[in-house]
């Protein structure tokens, strides 16, 4: 079975859910068009649809995401950047593209107060996008005040990092992969979330505002288009982070000449999208994502991981056999047993602690996978660190299956 798609997190569980009419939860039931591994659209997302014979969820949500693996601390900061070189993409009449970026660096430990899992407007955001009905117990204050381990203000460690970039699935808000850019902090990175506005539930921007998505209803929506624009936005945050006078304060904590970009979804299609444009990046991993456009022979001879959810890979023959072979440099391709598509973010974690139903591998579980095999990538990669963890099957990790 295909992949790459906005489907739910618990696609499998709440199908007949969904047919029957009877699920509940955190979206609409409406069809969608695909945007990861999937030829065919599926109807729900991550947050959406509890089956009918799930147990009701808690009448209070109190979310919290794991604490970050490495010796340091993360440290967090919101900056907001303006590329005045173009429109924005998907609403031009709101004149140049506005992006909210969540830089996340090491910190020592025990400074700066918690930061905030996302502001008020883009929790809203999130959850009248899914449409969660009220009986869920979650609300704009219990999801913007998720637990993160990350800290506002905290001080930073010296020395330099290498940079990875984070770009998230479609819809979704950059926030989503805040537990893997903490670990990566954690272990010594600088980590820029970019999220994708007018393209997602909601990013606030400089001015105070959070348009809502404008094309996530387009049925026609061309997706290799939306890793394109992905592309050139994290093209221009590499820019302002490395060049002149940049836009952030700790930019002196970024080591250049060490970039890499990872992505769930369609951000997995625009890492690889940007590699391709951009050489500066020297390493790559797609969390579950189609490639859009597929790689041709040459244009990727850099590091690149691919990871998938077993049960959604055919792994002989399927739709990322191509791009594997046009895969020039260092490659790996592993699959999570147990794992659906949200197995790789924060979501199925979240819809575990709201009372939803969950996949099989469980999404602690899921979360700790996707940080240990990322983050020994690009230690590898970007710091030249060898990690065994990807040289061949663990007893350690019996879920994950090399499939190259």
């Amino acid at each position: 079975m295909k992949r790459n798609r906005r489907i739910s997190a618990v696609a499998a569980l709440t199908l007949a859910a969904l047919v029957t009419g009877t699920g509940a939860g955190f979206a609409a039931t409406t069809t969608t068009p695909t945007t990861s591994r999937s030829a065919t659209p599926s109807a729900t997302h991550a947050f959406n649809t509890a089956p009918a014979t799930a147990t009701a969820p808690a009448p209070a949500f109190h979310g919290t995401l794991p604490a970050p693996t490495g010796p340091y601390a993360a440290g967090e900061e919101v900056i907001h950047l303006t590329d005045t070189s173009r429109p924005d993409p998907w609403v031009p009449s709101s004149g140049p593209r506005q992006l909210a970026v969540t830089m996340v660096y090491p910190a020592v430990p025990g400074t700066g107060t918690p930061a905030p899992y996302m502001t008020l407007a883009e929790a809203a955001g999130v959850l009248e996008r899914r449409k969660l009905p009220a009986s869920s117990g979650v609300t704009p204050q219990t999801l913007s005040g998720v637990t993160t381990h990350a800290f506002d203000g905290a001080r930073p460690q010296g020395g330099k990092h290498p940079l990875v970039v984070l770009s998230p699935a479609y819809e979704d808000p950059r926030m989503t992969l805040t537990s893997l850019a903490t670990d990566l902090a954690s272990h010594g990175y600088v980590v820029a979330l970019v999220g994708d506005t007018n393209g997602d539930s909601g990013e606030t921007l400089a001015d105070g505002r959070t348009p809502p998505c404008a094309i996530c209803d387009d049925p026609a929506l061309d997706f290799d288009s939306v890793a394109a624009n992905r592309a050139r936005d994290a093209s221009f945050v590499i820019d302002r982070l490395t060049h002149g006078n940049t836009a952030w304060r700790l930019a002196h904590l970024i080591d250049k000449h060490e970039i890499g970009m990872a992505g769930h979804s369609i951000g997995g299609a625009a890492a690889a999208a940007t590699m391709i444009a951009d050489p500066r990046v020297r390493a790559g991993v797609n969390m579950d994502g189609s490639f859009h456009p597929a790689p041709l022979p040459g244009q990727i001879d850099r590091p690149f991981l691919m990871l998938g959810a077993a049960a959604s890979n055919d792994s002989a023959g399927g739709e990322w056999e191509q791009p594997w072979a046009a895969l020039g440099g260092y490659k790996k391709w592993l699959t999570f047993t147990g794992a659906d598509h949200f197995s790789f973010s924060d979501l199925d974690l979240l819809m575990e602690e709201a009372g939803f139903p969950t996949p099989p591998l469980s999404p602690e579980r899921g979360v700790a996978l996707t940080r240990q095999y990322v983050t020994a990538f690009f230690d590898q990669a970007l710091k030249g660190i060898h990690s065994p963890l990807l040289d061949g099957p663990s007893p350690d990790n019996p879920e994950v299956l090399f499939q190259h």
